[in-house]
């Protein structure tokens, strides 16, 4: 699931001298193929470095798409295999005039993204800060409020093979949580019963008073939207954590 792409850099700088090329970028190029399902936007980005380079182009355009190519996961790795490859192609000094450009845009020292910034890129929601309640997971996770106004939304990230401890949400009437998939493959279980794989777009309702767990699975990162269902004197019980040999006979 990506995050839909924007643009008005056409009507904020040619509006009303050319309303019709500001159209043509703004709701066309960047509103309808830009947002084409098919290609995944880190694709896109790569292609369309690799198309301005070849054109000779490598003023503030390139610029602007080496930096939205970062922004999208493109790792200093790639992108020096990507503008080496096309030099052979495209010729010498194009190569230099894109390699100034891009030296300057990945200057951070970073050998490449992490691994959280490259699933950062292919989710919608963001990833957040290292989880608060982290005493209550094995492994290492993130939170990320999304709305505190209603009904509470929460982004919960989940590095690989970590996952939360048992647990209940109590309340007198109503409560519980719903879980929704954004990313990645992981798993919910209830006590007593076989554990459900999770994957993007994957629905869990959570009744209050049930013991359960989830997490993500062993070789995925794994993230959740986590709804707090309202209801009279809710409270959180965190429990005993999920052992080694529960989870490693799921996953």
């Amino acid at each position: 699931m990506s995050k839909k792409i924007t643009q008005t850099a056409g009507r904020d700088q040619l509006g009303n001298f050319a309303p019709i090329f500001a159209h043509l970028n703004d709701d066309v190029l960047f509103g309808e193929v830009w947002n084409e399902p098919v290609l995944d936007t880190k694709t896109k980005c790569m292609i369309t470095v690799v198309s301005l380079m070849a054109s000779g182009i490598t003023d503030s355009s390139l610029k602007y798409h080496l930096e939205n190519a970062k922004k999208h996961g493109v790792t200093k790795e790639e992108i020096v295999a990507i503008i080496t490859h096309c030099t052979m192609y495209t010729g010498w000094p194009k190569g230099w005039a894109v390699f100034r450009l891009a030296k300057e845009i990945w200057a951070d020292g970073q050998s490449a993204s992490t691994e959280k910034d490259r699933f950062q890129s292919k989710i919608m929601f963001p990833v957040g800060e290292e989880n608060p309640y982290g005493e209550f997971f094995s492994g290492k996770s993130y939170l990320a409020p999304v709305s505190t106004e209603q009904i509470p939304v929460y982004n919960v990230t989940f590095e690989p093979g970590c996952r939360n401890n048992w647990h209940i949400h109590h309340a007198k009437s109503g409560g519980g949580q719903m879980l929704i998939c954004v990313g990645g493959r992981g798993f919910f279980q209830e006590w007593g019963k076989a554990p459900v794989e999770m994957t993007e777009g994957t629905v869990i309702n959570i009744h209050a008073e049930v013991k359960h767990w989830h997490g993500a699975a062993e070789n995925s990162w794994f993230a959740h939207l986590a709804f707090e269902i309202p209801g009279d004197e809710t409270v959180n019980e965190w429990l005993e954590p999920v052992s080694d040999s529960e989870y490693n006979a799921l996953v």
